[in-house]
């Protein structure tokens, strides 16, 4: 993907079956539904993704899968889980390449018990691995994390590094976004953590969102920026609504992932079981979920036949 494209990425579950196995039909029916679309892949993320649940194998297994599902139609990236250190993320990137995915993210350090990392200590941490591999990175600097990543660090990081081509920005600080967007100009993509921002970060020059709707809407979140290169801002913005409205039918607590498999099963899609510690949600509110998105006439455009369990 060639940097300042503007793209849309969906923050993937991984499809399980209901022996808790990786179900690798459904890997194939999803991946391959936002091929369709032309929507992006991250993969194995922490949330939507189960990431911490999945052996080193099963991530392997995923990440193939997916890549020879998407087609080239559009890129397959590597989410990876949060790190305590440089070489747990190492022993992801090392998967993601000899696949041949088209990028991996890095994540900044996550030191538990609300530590935070001092910022030389970080800057290390991400040269240890940006020295080390040969795929393109993708910076992760996100708000949940108790901290963002520094600018001077990104700054230098961008300077040394002609292969970090992206920074996933998740903050609901609108200020910091744009001084990331602003340092990366021409030298790496912006895209910002979830829809909610995602008309403000295309209006101050970034490329794109992250999302977990286009797991249920694929066509729908596609359509955004299909709207968007073309111009037609009125179908975008009537695109970007609708987005939005499969948003508002999560009003339960606990996180993204939660919602998603119930809102597959809600639709039918295979892959919908969680892995422990997980829990799915009850019979009664997968049936309150159903009947959301069945008030929003927009989902009858997604086809969902080749996707069903």
């Amino acid at each position: 993907m060639t940097i300042g494209t503007p793209t849309a990425f969906c923050c993937t579950i991984t499809p399980f079956d209901e022996n808790s196995k990786l179900d690798e039909d459904a890997v194939s029916l999803l991946v391959g539904r936002l091929g369709e679309a032309g929507v992006g892949a991250f993969l194995g993320t922490s949330s939507p993704g189960e990431g911490f649940a999945m052996s080193l194998a099963e991530t392997e297994r995923f990440y193939g899968l997916a890549k020879e599902a998407m087609a080239g139609r559009a890129e397959c990236r590597a989410m990876g889980v949060e790190p305590h250190n440089a070489d747990e993320t190492w022993e992801l990137i090392q998967i993601a390449q000899s696949v041949g995915l088209d990028a991996m993210q890095l994540y900044s350090l996550d030191l538990s018990h609300g530590n935070q990392p001092r910022m030389n200590e970080l800057e290390a941490f991400f040269r240890t691995n940006l020295e080390r591999m040969t795929i393109p990175a993708v910076l992760s600097t996100h708000w949940l994390l108790g901290y963002m990543i520094p600018l001077d660090v990104m700054e230098r990081l961008l300077n040394d590094y002609p292969h970090l081509i992206g920074i996933n920005c998740s903050t609901p600080d609108m200020g910091y976004m744009k001084r990331v967007i602003d340092l990366c100009e021409g030298r790496a993509d912006v895209f910002t953590g979830g829809p909610q921002h995602a008309m403000t970060n295309f209006a101050m020059g970034g490329q794109g969102f992250l999302c977990t709707e286009a797991i249920l809407a694929p066509r729908l979140v596609g359509s955004v920026v299909k709207h968007y290169r073309s111009g037609d801002y009125k179908a975008m913005f009537e695109a970007f609504n609708n987005v939005l409205k499969i948003t508002g039918v999560n009003i339960y607590p606990g996180g993204s992932v939660r919602f998603t498999k119930a809102a597959m099963r809600a639709l039918g899609l295979s892959g919908s079981y969680l892995r422990p510690p997980y829990i799915p949600l009850d019979d009664a509110t997968v049936e309150a979920i159903k009947a959301g998105l069945a008030k929003l006439p927009f989902m009858a455009d997604e086809d969902l036949s080749g996707a069903k369990a």
